[in-house]
């Protein structure tokens, strides 16, 4: 791998619109130390509306500052993730940051104390308006606020490490034994290697990939039950404590998500499984099997030929599919990279993987580890959307309107994706456009079935501890199992498949994997209607683009015309992948 000095300039970020150096860097962490000590005249004044407005403004001063130097160390860090410098120069920022979190938190704390009626003369006020959305969360949040002793009490209790304890298991203690192919043949088995073995044309490799995947979790079964059965039980105590209707409704307040949104998911998509049977029943087919496993469905596809594509010609390749979406985004994408937003390729120690990174009054940037193939091309699709979702938002809305929220991170950027499926879906043919063809219903099987099926368990279990009903190794296993049936219909299934849930590490973030379904049906629905030519479906996509957090997050998609209460956006979306699936159906009998 090259060193990070042998990558050409124009394949590397352009980072002096934040920082022309280390030194300016330096610079700006003392401006902000200087301005964290002037924050403290704030404590205990945060009374009258001319106080709170003058906090407001300094603390945006302070941002202007701060943003920068945090982003810029950031990224400098990633470039290379064993440079000395730039890890001393981190902990310098995390020293500052942790110095205004603890002057900032007291003052937080003062806002959300504010009578109703200071609250409402400030929501009600033109001058407070990019502040509105702020100070209505505050006055709504004001129920679930304990006495000060008890937030005090509550606040120091981060010694609860379930996800840890399940990630120590998991990443460290648990050890996969080697595993053999048809031929016999040794290959490893660790969390890396589990993707690539189940995905095999091997039969045999994926079969024990699985089941001694799974196995193993299996072993350490009672651990991982009561570790996860104690997090159902703190998630429900907490919220009982903090006046909310249910732990559901705890984890989708701040998301200002109604449980409506969460069921209908749920309902849609268990409307929709014979869409998934079908792709089980159509790769079953073209993989020749007799049988279908539940180790079958992550296999590859056969006979596609791998293409190679430049840097140069994946962003030209971007254009052309996203050019739906009009000549300003393109004109964009084609800036991101004459600008350079985009870190390219991997270099020695760079960071893995990709991210999207921007802050308020900066152009957003992106890191890649481009490896010239059509998964990275889609990788940078991906991370494009986030950019233009975050250029858009922040071009059209003040900077506390400007962040949109978690709910609606997901869904630009697998906008990006679509389209550009859908236009090599046009362009390709044989093996290579079956190869997109079990793509798209992977990812759909993936994130919309999966991410149900385990929102649906996530869901019930807290019920049941809700409703006092004994929860155990067992009936979490059975649960599992039995939903594993309902997901997977006629798909045959091995008993390893019932501790499957044990490994799934977003279980401790709870009531979070629905939104990579709601995202992506709701990337569907805007590309389809895009692609399809409904009446103003490019304004309403720009109108999400450009909304930030200025509504809640069901009205922003409601005004682009994406209704994911009513079930319409399901509609689309799932009318879509019925006529994808009946156009891969029909192109295989040809075949």
């Amino acid at each position: 791998m090259k060193k990070r000095s042998q990558i050409a300039e124009i394949y590397k970020w352009d980072k002096s619109c934040l920082c022309k150096d280390d030194g300016e860097f330096e610079k700006y962490l003392s401006q902000t130390e200087q301005m964290i000590k002037q924050l403290e005249k704030f404590t205990g004044k945060l009374t009258t509306k001319e106080s709170i407005w003058d906090y407001l403004k300094f603390s945006e001063k302070i941002d202007d500052v701060f943003d920068k130097a945090i982003l810029y160390i950031c990224l400098k860090k990633d470039e290379q993730l064993d440079n000395d410098n730039s890890n001393i120069l981190y902990q310098k920022m995390e020293n500052i940051y942790q110095k205004f979190s603890i002057t900032n938190s007291p003052l937080s704390t003062q806002l959300h104390k504010l009578s109703d009626k200071i609250l409402d003369d400030i929501i009600n006020d033109q001058k407070f308006a990019e502040y509105k959305r702020d100070f209505q969360m505050i006055k709504k949040s004001k129920k679930h606020v304990l006495t000060d002793d008890q937030e005090k009490l509550l606040s120091g209790m981060n010694f609860f490490g379930y996800s840890a304890v399940m990630r120590n298991l998991s990443d460290v203690d648990l050890k996969f034994p080697d595993i053999l192919d048809s031929k016999g043949k040794n290959h490893k088995l660790n969390h890396s290697s589990y993707s690539l073995l189940i995905r095999s044309n091997d039969r045999v490799l994926r079969k024990n990939a699985l089941c001694f995947y799974n196995g193993q979790f299996g072993k350490f079964i009672n651990t991982f039950a009561e570790n996860y059965i104690n997090k159902v039980k703190c998630d429900c105590y907490f919220a009982k404590e903090r006046k909310y209707s249910s732990s559901l409704d705890e984890a989708l307040f701040d998301e200002e998500v109604d449980e409506k949104v969460y069921n209908t998911l749920i309902d849609k998509v268990n409307e929709n499984l014979l869409l998934l049977f079908r792709y089980f029943k159509l790769k079953k087919q073209i993989l020749g099997l007799k049988d279908f496993y539940i180790y079958d469905h992550m296999a590859n596809l056969p006979g596609a030929k791998e293409k190679k594509y430049s840097y140069d010609e994946a962003i030209e390749l971007l254009k052309k599919a996203l050019a739906p979406l009009g000549e300003e985004y393109v004109s964009l994408l084609q800036k991101a990279k004459d600008e350079r937003w985009i870190d390219v390729y991997p270099n020695k120690n760079k960071r893995t993987g990709a991210y999207e990174n921007a802050i308020y009054g900066k152009h957003p940037f992106v890191l890649c580890n481009y490896e010239n193939d059509l998964e990275s091309i889609f990788t940078l699709a991906h991370e494009l959307g986030h950019a233009m979702h975050t250029y858009y938002s922040n071009k059209n809305q003040p900077r506390a309107m400007a962040g949109y929220t978690i709910f609606l991170a997901e869904i630009a950027s697998t906008t990006n994706e679509m389209l550009l499926l859908s236009y090599l879906l046009k362009n390709e043919k044989g093996n290579n456009k079956f190869a997109l063809y079990n793509k798209l219903f992977d990812n759909v099987k993936a994130t919309i079935f999966r991410q149900t099926m385990f929102s649906e368990f996530e869901a019930d279990i807290h019920k049941m501890q809700e409703e006092e009903k004994p929860l155990t190794k067992d009936l979490l296993c059975n649960h599992y199992y039995d939903l594993c049936k309902k997901y997977f219909g006629k798909v045959k299934l091995v008993k390893e498949i019932a501790y499957e849930w044990a490994r799934i590490p977003h279980f401790f973030t709870e009531f979070y994997v629905y939104k990579y379904a709601t995202g992506l049906v709701c990337a569907i629905n805007f590309a389809q209607n895009i692609l399809s030519g409904e009446k103003n479906a490019v304004e309403n996509y720009y109108r999400f683009l450009s909304a930030g957090c200025s509504d809640t997050p069901i009205n922003i998609l409601k005004k682009s015309n994406c209704d994911l209460e009513s079930g319409k956006a399901y509609d689309v979306a799932f009318g879509y992948l019925k006529e994808i699936m009946n156009a891969w159906e029909k192109e295989s009998k040809r075949k």
